[in-house]
């Protein structure tokens, strides 16, 4: 049963990945500069490409964290962030265990390991700070913060949904 869902979301990311490719080719410059970028995601649809080179992990992040949003790859948390906010914390979830496993070994990054955001506001580096294991209900891990930062969020331990590892990380 897990390996069947890795076709799934196979054949959803090769998609995304397609779409989202055709956006990363035409950046969008704002206008006025220094004026926040707002822009405006149906849960689903890509909002960027995660690459965690220690994970060799290179996939793409949708909006939402539904169950069929996660079945597309990582999600985006609503109501958190985006990568080109000029503060704010950006949360990611992503499987664990089924659906590509995108975040198999989330457990591996160290400080100082790199994750990056492409989007089509630009490319946005984080240096992990370090990680925790909270209860799935302890939401503060997505609390907004002053500075840009990220979240990523994975069940743990593998093939059990008892608790959450949270990665967290610094732009850089």
């Amino acid at each position: 049963m897990l390996w069947g869902t890795g076709l799934t979301t196979q054949r959803a990311h090769h998609r995304l990945r397609a779409e989202f490719d055709q956006v990363l080719r035409h950046p969008w410059i704002p206008a006025t500069p220094g004026k926040p970028l707002v822009a405006h995601f149906r849960d689903g649809q890509p909002v960027a490409v995660i690459r965690i080179p220690r994970l060799g992990l290179d996939m793409v992040v949708v909006e939402g964290t539904s169950t069929s949003d996660l079945q597309k790859g990582p999600g985006h948390y609503a109501d958190t962030a985006f990568p080109w906010d000029p503060h704010g914390r950006v949360g990611i979830a992503g499987h664990r265990t089924t659906y590509l496993h995108p975040f198999w070994s989330l457990d591996k990054l160290n400080r100082g390991d790199l994750i990056e955001l492409r989007t089509r506001f630009g490319t946005f580096d984080y240096r992990v700070t370090g990680s925790r294991t909270v209860l799935p209900t302890a939401t503060s891990v997505l609390a907004q913060t002053r500075a840009p930062t990220l979240v990523l969020t994975t069940c743990t331990p593998r093939f059990s949904a008892t608790r959450r590892l949270v990665v967290f990380a610094t732009r850089a």
